[in-house]
């Protein structure tokens, strides 16, 4: 097991708030420090912020984008390498993040498109349609979708990005990446019992150890502890593919029948480990962050309809999903509509990061030479009912 991301949330006053940000990154320095001496590899710390729109407040367009290239000033200062700039709900607000991107290289952000109390923000939705149709028109290979998603039903405090996003005093959140504990449960496993059994224990073994270290950080540092975000996430590592772990229980291929009942008795198994869980806590599916995922997606034993279907018992949506270029706004809307709908009658947090590629057509292969994704036949986002068997 890997640690994905050690968070560190702040509140700033400004987008020169210099101090609160150079504060938490020493935090985050420290962190790392102890965790890898406590044997675990850190692959990245980060920082996020409340919403841009609370310390934006009356800036015009220019002098946000202004401001954003000095926070990505800021992460150079400070060796940053991944920034969010919390989530937007205003429509206008929206609009401005595809420039906010391609100005910079270290932002992150994302809409609200959502929540249960409050249903649908249509408005916002559009939006966010919009935005991530013109990312991937004004963004190099559209690659600045990486960096923004759609939320819906969010809370503070999620570790992964695009998604992150704080409230409050300074706090720190943890992020796993931990195909591994999964393939390591399923390998020894015959039958799905058994897969639940060992698992758990396995899982709560880690998770349980990485806690204390949290907590002791926390009191050392003053500052508040949020959880572990247990979302088994992937890695780009050919021996630790989500797919393949699933596959090794004998149901066949990731997307064939049964996929479905894995997806549940995985997140059942987080959701009772006795950890301080955050974020989303459940199975992630990142089609183009995990090999075995993008092979079953090429060879198309799934598709967008199977992705929404195991969102409803797992992880965090529609996570780096291939689609064509010539993707309509009101198909990427479509799609939202769905996400959106499904979190907020389940009362959980989706998102859903989609990468409109431009030039290309459903059925043809990605070219993202990016060290973050792995190579996947694009989606069809209208997938005929037989198309994915």
């Amino acid at each position: 097991m890997k640690i994905r991301s050690i968070t560190t949330g702040i509140s700033l006053e400004s987008p020169m708030d210099h101090t609160s940000i150079q504060k938490a990154a020493k935090f985050n320095a420290k962190a790392q420090q102890e965790l890898e001496a406590q044997g675990y590899e850190v692959q990245t710390t980060r920082i996020s912020t409340q919403s841009f729109e609370n310390y934006l407040p009356g800036y015009t367009l220019f002098e946000i984008l202004d401001n954003s290239e000095r926070l990505e000033d800021i992460c150079h200062q400070f060796n940053l390498d991944f920034f969010n700039i919390g989530c937007a709900k205003n429509p206008e607000i929206i609009s401005i993040i595809p420039a906010i991107l391609k100005r910079t290289e270290k932002i992150f952000c994302s809409s609200t498109i959502g929540d249960f109390p409050n249903g649908i923000n249509f408005e916002s939705l559009q939006a966010s349609a919009q935005t991530i149709h013109r990312i991937s028109t004004e963004t190099v290979n559209g690659l600045g979708n990486f960096r923004f998603c759609a939320g819906a039903n969010c809370p503070p405090g999620i570790p992964f990005f695009p998604a992150s996003y704080h409230e409050g005093n300074s706090a720190f959140s943890i992020g796993l990446e931990c195909a591994d504990l999964l393939t390591e449960a399923f390998s020894k496993s015959r039958t799905l019992v058994e897969a639940e059994t060992n698992l758990t224990e396995i899982y709560a073994e880690h998770l349980i150890n990485l806690e204390k270290i949290a907590s002791k950080l926390a009191q050392e540092f003053h500052i508040s502890y949020q959880g572990i975000d247990a979302s088994i996430a992937p890695s780009l590592d050919k021996s630790n593919s989500i797919a393949d772990a699933y596959e090794t229980l004998g149901l066949g291929k990731f997307g064939h029948s049964g996929t479905l009942a894995i997806s549940a008795l995985i997140t059942r198994v987080i959701k009772k480990i006795p950890v301080k869980l955050c974020g989303y806590s459940g199975l992630m599916l990142p089609v183009c962050e995990d090999i075995g995922l993008a092979k079953r997606a090429s060879e198309g034993t799934y598709n967008l309809t199977d992705l929404l279907l195991y969102s409803s018992v797992c992880g965090c949506g529609l996570d780096t999903v291939p689609l064509p270029g010539n993707i309509s706004v009101e198909q990427i809307e479509a799609i939202l509509l769905d996400v959106a709908s499904l979190a907020i009658k389940l009362d959980k947090p989706l998102s859903a990061r989609l990468f409109p590629i431009p030039g290309k057509q459903a059925g043809e292969m990605t070219e993202f030479n990016s060290p973050y994704l792995v190579e996947c036949k694009i989606f069809n986002p209208q997938p005929s009912m037989n198309q994915s068997r």
